[in-house]
């Protein structure tokens, strides 16, 4: 699925197809929200997520790499380095 054709779907489309079809790569918190990123074809995901209500917020969708940056701490690499 294209970045553009995941845009159009509705919001329990976007959840079923990140549920079923993309992979979890990190996540990260803070008091008030959970996200999950998530990796599906060429393009990434953010699902933002209520901390006590477990209800999601928002998608965001991106190609931008550097919009990783928040995650680069969190995924260990320290074993492809050896």
């Amino acid at each position: 699925m294209r970045l553009s054709d995941f845009i159009l779907l509705s919001e329990e489309e976007k959840k079923g197809t990140i549920l079923h079809d993309a992979v979890l790569v990190a996540k990260r918190d803070n008091e008030e929200l959970k996200i999950f990123l998530f990796q599906l074809d060429n393009y990434y995901v953010e699902m933002v997520c209520n901390w006590q209500s477990k209800a999601v917020k928002e998608f965001r969708a991106f190609a931008d790499t550097t919009l990783l940056h928040p995650y680069l701490d969190a995924i260990p690499i320290n074993s492809l380095l050896e």
